[in-house]
């Protein structure tokens, strides 16, 4: 089916969107089409709004409204420890646990040889860089449980051990509620690797 060109148009930038097929772009034009003109409005006015106001923390580059981000000059956190991740949705989901007490530090990707996406692709040394410049006793590695996550945290730990700052992994395995049956192999042996006495 054609489309008038405002609705085709519509459709096409939310199929551009990550995760969002055909169908649900369609869904989503139509949802828009429904509301009422000033909630469309208001919709419209916080994308903006959100493209104009956040940006990246200089220190950690973390999304912020703020620079430095609120984390990063925050006197309560922890400055000597500092959890490196891929992406700042990765700082979200480590901030809803409540237990980390440290800083952050965002790479905004992982090393991929075969995309073509090497050390200087991500936020390396802009680490090294905080290293220098503050007083870090340890560095989290919390890349992603898969192969490019691994290689990141193994180059990044190989960099670092020279400088005598302890380099620790986060522990994977199988989740709380989770079934053995459903688990993989890589999370088995995880599991099994960073078993612990009880």
């Amino acid at each position: 089916m054609r489309y008038i060109e405002p609705m085709a148009k519509l459709i096409e930038h939310f199929r551009a969107l990550p995760g969002i097929g055909s169908k649900t772009a369609v869904r989503l034009a139509y949802h828009i089409l429904d509301m009422e003109p000033a909630q469309a409005k208001a919709l419209a006015q916080a994308i903006i709004e959100a493209k104009e106001k956040i940006g990246y923390c200089s220190i950690c580059f973390n999304l912020t409204d703020t620079d430095p981000c609120a984390i990063c000059s925050s006197p309560a956190r922890d400055h000597s420890t500092i959890c490196v991740v891929e992406q700042p949705k990765d700082v979200v989901a480590m901030e809803r646990m409540r237990d980390y007490k440290g800083v952050y530090h965002v790479l905004h990707g992982a090393l991929s040889p075969i995309e073509g996406i090497g050390p200087e692709d991500i936020k390396v040394k802009e680490l090294l860089t905080r290293l220098y410049d503050e007083n870090v006793k340890e560095v989290i590695m919390a890349t992603n449980p898969n192969i490019e996550g691994e290689a990141t945290a193994m180059y990044i730990a190989k960099l670092l051990k020279p400088l005598g700052i302890k380099v620790t992994r986060i522990a994977h395995g199988l989740p709380v509620g989770g079934d053995l049956e459903y688990a993989d192999e890589v999370t088995l042996a995880k599991a099994i690797e960073n078993r612990r006495e009880m």
